[in-house]
């Protein structure tokens, strides 16, 4: 049996806790099994209960005559694993555990959990569950879960972490005229999870895009890797709840304070493909989307109103979104001037004018989605006096074109409810705002520009490895996690960085003499292991111009810094040139403990303390995303060059991107780093100040 076949193509299906009374679970997951058109063989297990809906019940699993491949599990926890013993001597292929009452109850629901985990691994049965709404496929007629009814038969596959959301989405996706292919409950995902689920659905032809609700994600690396792949066949677009989770630790770096566990996510979803959606209105407004109608080209949309406001709105909308109004064909210009009344706007958008019919709706829309310019087309209706509604309806079915996308916005709500039905069971998704459709067509667009993204490039660099690792893995790491700056330095050089010349001096008199020797003006900072912060505590002297200035530094430095850390290990004091005027950005990782490192990009100084202006990826980071990184800060004008002045180079920003992204690959050990600042200029760039910070084992 291929996969999770014994979920989607069981031959047999038996009901554990199958119940004759209408109020019970029992009876309604056997009811639903048996209404959904089931062809397999069903059997009620009710040790209490000869016939249950027509159908011989039998005492245990062990007592039914043939072989097994689902059982659905409706009966009290505390019975479950006892049960699903039976099932593992019977040689069940796959359960559904309905119940509730594991791990989410507390310690001893986790206890019953655990020991159900290892029952079905043990015995290679498949678990969905527990504590889950149930399963569904409506093209083969499995309805094996305790939903109030069976959804219309569709080509969306929804995943759901959430039984209790799951069954409020099924009820407005009915009002709305949505159908699905599979609809499926995770729960607790004891066995069965997203990654599996996405590996089915990748390869399932009734399913064309693929919806989630999650609350987590275990395994997040291996959910990239399998989103990656299928969001290469078809859309997957997540609603992830718990957006504003802290990190489960206390963050020393710049990079920890702004990652927090919902920007892996962000930034995870991004690399992979995933398209997010922000709420549930979200959700469907893109999945009808991309199950009704084809994908957009290009981003050159035309609008077609019979209202100006409204027009305006959808023009805004298009614009904010990064789309662009399509401009229109001499050609396209002339028909409609010639067919439309003379007071019409026959440019885009095209108004259509108060007094349409539906003929005019029809002309409009037809000549405009012949026009090569356009890719794709919003038609907003208002309803007035003369409008046909309903009619114009049928007009829009009648004129849309397979290659190019079309939007309804039919605004309104009793007028027009007939109307939006029609076109929903057409395809034509409608929506109620214009701002609704172009986020849509945005997505759309962002979809395309992902299909035709080639495969990343990750670069590998030559490195000596040993002086990094002579620092990172010494054997005092345990105690002492936070990395010194000679280590540090000693770190970065191994991996390729170029760093400003420093010198360590344990006396005032040799700082003088180092600052000689490397040039005026110099930077004097404390180094010890002991103290990340150094500017916090007088540990750092900029622009020194000569011996005197430096002899003095050098003693305020250490009364400052002995000060506040009495008992700090004191390496003595860096010495270091001082650079010339470029730009500074901050170049960081930090541990996710579901995906990995991440990397983090900014602007150095005010821009990533007070701003924020950051963007992230998770390792390994391409080439392409690289560069992106770079380009999605709000801030990006002033490293390319703004008001006269030259931009930096950025390739050496990304070739320090990347160095990180190796450096963390290599050394997993590193919970946290920070370039701060990196400093670019015209032609290269150098790692002026470094922190590291390394944690728990190098699996």
């Amino acid at each position: 049996m291929d996969r999770l076949d014994m979920f989607f193509k069981p031959r047999s299906i038996a009901i554990i806790g199958a119940s004759s009374e209408e109020k019970k679970l029992g009876y309604a997951v056997l009811k639903n099994v048996i209404d959904g058109g089931y062809k397999g063989n069903i059997y009620p297990i009710n040790p209490k209960a000869d016939y249950i809906l027509g159908y011989k019940c039998y005492k245990s699993v062990l007592d039914i005559p043939d072989d097994l491949d689902l059982v659905v599990f409706v009966i009290p926890s505390k019975f479950v694993n006892p049960v699903m013993r039976e099932c593992a001597q019977k040689g069940v292929k796959g359960a559904i555990v309905i119940t509730a009452g594991f791990k989410e109850t507390g310690l001893e629901g986790a206890k019953l959990e655990r020991e159900l985990k290892e029952i079905v691994k043990s015995n290679n049965i498949r678990l969905v569950g527990p504590n889950v709404l149930g399963l569904i496929d409506t093209h083969n007629s499995i309805n094996a879960s305790f939903a109030s009814f069976m959804p219309k038969k569709g080509n969306i596959g929804f995943i759901s972490q959430s039984g209790a959301f799951a069954t409020a989405i099924m009820d407005w996706a009915a009002a709305n005229d949505i159908g699905f292919s599979k609809f499926i409950s995770i729960g607790n995902k004891a066995d069965v999870n997203e990654i599996d689920l996405l590996e089915v659905l990748k390869d399932d032809n009734d399913t064309d895009v693929i919806l989630m609700y999650l609350e987590s994600i275990d395994n997040g690396r291996a959910f990239m890797d399998i989103a990656y792949k299928t969001s290469k066949v078809k859309p997957i677009i997540v609603l992830k709840s718990g957006t504003t989770a802290a990190g489960a630790k206390a963050a020393t770096s710049h990079t920890g304070s702004l990652a927090g566990s919902d920007q892996a996510y962000t930034s995870a979803f991004k690399q992979c493909g995933v398209i997010r959606a922000s709420t549930v209105e979200d959700l469907f407004d893109l999945a009808i989307g991309f199950a009704y109608q084809p994908l957009l080209n290009g981003n050159n949309i035309a609008i077609i109103t019979n209202a100006g406001g409204p027009g305006i709105m959808a023009s805004d909308a298009i614009e904010n979104f990064g789309l662009r109004l399509a401009t229109l064909s001499n050609d396209t210009v002339e028909e409609l001037r010639k067919n439309l009344p003379s007071a019409a706007a026959v440019y885009n958008p095209v108004d259509v004018l108060g007094d349409a019919l539906a003929d005019r709706y029809e002309f409009a829309l037809s000549k405009v989605l012949r026009d090569e310019n356009v890719d794709g087309a919003m038609v907003i209706l208002t309803p007035q006096v003369y409008t046909q509604v309903n009619e114009t309806a049928e007009s829009i079915v009648k004129a849309k074109d397979p290659k190019k996308p079309i939007f309804s916005i039919f605004m309104g709500g009793k007028t027009i409810s007939a109307a939006t039905k029609y076109l929903m069971e057409n395809s034509v998704p409608n929506y109620s705002f214009p701002e609704r459709a172009g986020f849509v067509f945005k997505s759309m667009h962002d979809r395309r520009i992902w299909l035709n993204k080639p495969e990343p490039v990750y670069r590998k660099f030559d490195t000596k490895f040993e002086l990094a690792e002579k620092s990172l893995r010494s054997e005092d790491r345990s105690r002492r996690p936070s990395l010194g700056d000679w280590e540090v330095r000693e770190v970065f050089e191994g991996y390729g960085f170029t760093l400003p010349k420093t010198l360590l001096a344990t006396t005032s008199l040799e700082a003088s003499d180092f600052a000689e020797e490397l040039g005026f003006p110099v930077v004097m900072k404390i180094a010890s292991p002991d103290i990340l912060h150094k500017t916090d505590v007088g540990g750092v002297k900029v622009g020194l111009r000569n011996k005197d200035e430096v002899i003095r530094a050098f003693d305020d430095i250490m009364i400052s810094v002995r000060r506040y850390f009495p008992d700090a290990e004191i390496w003595g004091v860096s010495v270091q040139q001082m650079l010339p005027p470029g730009k500074d950005v901050i170049i960081g990782s930090v541990k996710d403990p579901q995906f990995g490192h991440m990397i983090m990009f900014g602007l150095g100084g005010i821009y990533v303390e007070v701003l924020k202006d950051v963007s992230f990826r998770i390792v390994p980071v391409s080439e392409s995303d690289a560069m992106n990184m770079i380009r999605e800060i709000k801030s990006f004008k002033l490293l390319s060059g703004a008001r006269g002045e030259k931009g930096v180079d950025q390739n050496a920003i990304v070739d320090a991107i990347l160095r990180v992204s190796n450096l963390v690959t290599d050394f997993p050990e590193i919970v946290e780093l920070d370039i701060n600042p990196l400093r670019v200029f015209e032609e290269g760039a150098v790692a002026i100040d470094m922190r590291l910070t390394v944690g728990g084992g190098t699996e």
